[in-house]
């Protein structure tokens, strides 16, 4: 009975932390393109806020999963776009020019 218990929580562990992992995945979020640094790879953007990364409102600079990302958007743009930590460093992973 004891080994059951124990293999029954320990499934209930992997499903409820499978569930929490799935709602920490990125959100999309708006923003307003400040600056882009093409050589350096990196972003400059006033964001809403990042609940993913437990962020809020504010300007910042990111790192961009893609550098080509960056040559479908300009200073002055609203974008939509999503971020998440990629090898410690909070990155752009997705961004999407505002019709």
């Amino acid at each position: 009975m004891r080994k059951l218990t124990t293999t029954l929580i320990a499934a209930a562990a992997i499903t409820f932390g499978g569930m929490a992992a799935a709602f920490a995945q990125a959100a999309p979020v708006n923003g307003h393109i400040v600056k882009i640094d093409e050589g350096a790879g990196k972003i400059t953007i006033k964001h809403g806020p990042i609940k993913n990364l437990d962020m809020d409102a504010m300007t910042m600079v990111f790192r961009v999963k893609d550098p080509a990302m960056l040559k479908a958007v300009k200073a002055g743009d609203n974008v939509t776009f999503e971020a998440d930590r990629v090898n410690g460093a909070i990155t752009v992973t997705k961004i999407e020019k505002k019709k």
